[in-house]
């Protein structure tokens, strides 16, 4: 039961990477950060002090490749969901010792380094916060299921 439990947290954490990588990577003007700003231009204003309507203005080219860059960004997202779901639903599913390690490596990797970005661009809403309930739910997750081995004590020899 307990497994069950673990892989459909982790599942749960990975489709929503895939779908925030998703959105990132499609329509990265529609989604929001702090304050209802797209979390591009709320990422770029929070981090330069600077107007992304000023930079656009001034450097269209230099605002297009961030887009591109973003867009990157949200493709990494999705592949990893992806690859994080695959693991979960199978291997993972039947207990095979390297998912659960290819699982923490995987989504810490993945969710810390958002963690990270949007506190270097000081770009932290409701929606940021989500980041953090994901990594509890996998590390819950992964604590229910740690792959410890049972070694059973020597059995004594009958004098």
């Amino acid at each position: 039961m307990k497994r069950r439990i673990a892989w459909i947290l982790i599942f749960i954490v990975d489709v929503s990477d895939i779908a925030w990588g998703f959105m990132a990577a499609a329509f990265p003007s529609h989604l929001t950060g702090p304050g209802g700003t797209p979390i591009l231009i709320a990422g770029y204003e929070g981090f330069t002090k600077g107007s992304w309507s000023a930079l656009m203005t001034a450097s269209p080219a230099a605002g297009q490749y961030m887009e591109v860059l973003f867009r990157t960004y949200g493709m990494y997202n999705v592949v990893f969901g992806v690859l994080g779901s695959a693991i979960a639903v199978t291997a993972f599913r039947r207990g095979e010792r390297w998912a659960w390690w290819a699982l923490l490596a995987g989504n810490v990797l993945a969710l810390v380094s958002a963690m990270i970005y949007d506190r270097t661009v000081n770009a932290i809403g409701p929606f940021e916060l989500t980041e953090y309930l994901g990594l509890a739910m996998v590390l819950a997750a992964l604590a229910m299921t740690l792959p410890i081995r049972r070694v059973r004590a020597p059995v004594e020899a009958m004098a």
